[in-house]
């Protein structure tokens, strides 16, 4: 290989490495802020699961209540735990609201009938939860993508690593070349300067 060809392939390695470090880094700082701003979020609206031994616990249909389990008592701070908080507390209980029926749902049989009180409470229920549902589910997709973006900045942190790994090899091979080819010049001109004229 010749010598510029490798000068090159070098240079290229040696930016590969600072492009996927600078976006590794940008990934990494990416998780921790969102996940950071999730968390901080969260735990300033002192949200909690209740109790194992509660009446709202217990009162669970079995699938949510098992869902519920692991986060039994504590407070949620995490989206993995917004979502289970969203979708196996809140949403059981807004189905029984108004027999399985959204707010928009409601917000309309509310409007034909304006005089109904009951109706009334229930949309305001029903917007109340729905809305912090929502905010929930939105917590945890966040979370989602902070988790996707760590997967991605763990692989080019890999990428990075095999790169630099070849870098490394490139330029110990052009070590190796430069003294071989400088040993042989050296050789042959003793050869030369030892050969009788």
């Amino acid at each position: 290989m010749s010598k510029e060809i490798r000068i090159r392939i070098i240079a290229l390695q040696a930016v590969m490495i600072l492009v996927f470090g600078f976006c590794g880094g940008v990934l990494y700082w990416g998780n921790g802020f969102v996940n950071g701003m999730i968390h901080d979020q969260l735990v300033a609206q002192k949200i909690n699961f209740p109790a194992q031994d509660s009446a709202s616990f217990k009162a669970l249909p079995p699938q949510d209540a098992a869902a519920i389990q692991p986060y039994a008592g504590q407070q949620l701070t995490t989206g993995d735990q917004a979502k289970v908080y969203a979708e196996n507390f809140i949403g059981v209980h807004l189905k029984a609201v108004a027999g399985g029926q959204t707010y928009s749902q409601v917000s309309a049989a509310a409007q034909a009938k304006p005089q109904d009180q009951k109706l009334a409470a229930q949309v305001q229920t029903l917007f109340r939860g729905e809305t912090l549902r929502g905010l929930l589910l939105n917590a945890w997709g966040w979370s989602q993508v902070a988790l996707y973006a760590l997967y991605a900045a763990i692989g080019l942190t890999v990428a990075a690593a095999a790169v630099f790994f070849a870098l490394v090899f490139e330029v110990v091979a052009a070590i190796r070349t430069s003294s071989v080819t400088a040993g042989d010049r050296m050789g042959r001109d003793m050869k030369v300067a030892g050969t009788p004229s």
